[in-house]
């Protein structure tokens, strides 16, 4: 199937709703992006509000779970800072220092 071909599913509703700090229940991932969107651009910018917008596409493209966008959802809602890259060489010299 070709990329252009593949249908968007943004009715899917989640599990759950998601219920935002002010406004509407979100029911499906329509509602989820359409939230994102009327964010300020400096908000859809931030690290933890791409992850989400980018996992509710994915999850319409049937390109990853449901699960992943309601998750995603909820950390950005939540002010879900994303995880410092893991470093292995940090790891290693916290265990000789405590050793």
């Amino acid at each position: 199937m070709r990329p252009r071909d593949r249908q968007m599913s943004w009715s899917l509703p989640f599990d759950k709703p998601i219920q935002p700090p002010k406004g509407k229940k979100l029911v499906t991932l329509k509602d989820a992006a359409a939230y994102i969107m009327a964010l300020p651009k400096a908000k859809q910018l931030s690290p933890e509000w791409q992850a989400a917008g980018e996992a509710v596409i994915m999850a319409a493209e049937d390109q990853g779970p449901l699960m992943h966008a309601y998750v995603g959802m909820m950390l950005a809602l939540h002010g879900a800072k994303p995880i410092p890259e893991y470093n292995p060489s940090k790891e290693g010299t916290a265990k000789a220092e405590a050793g």
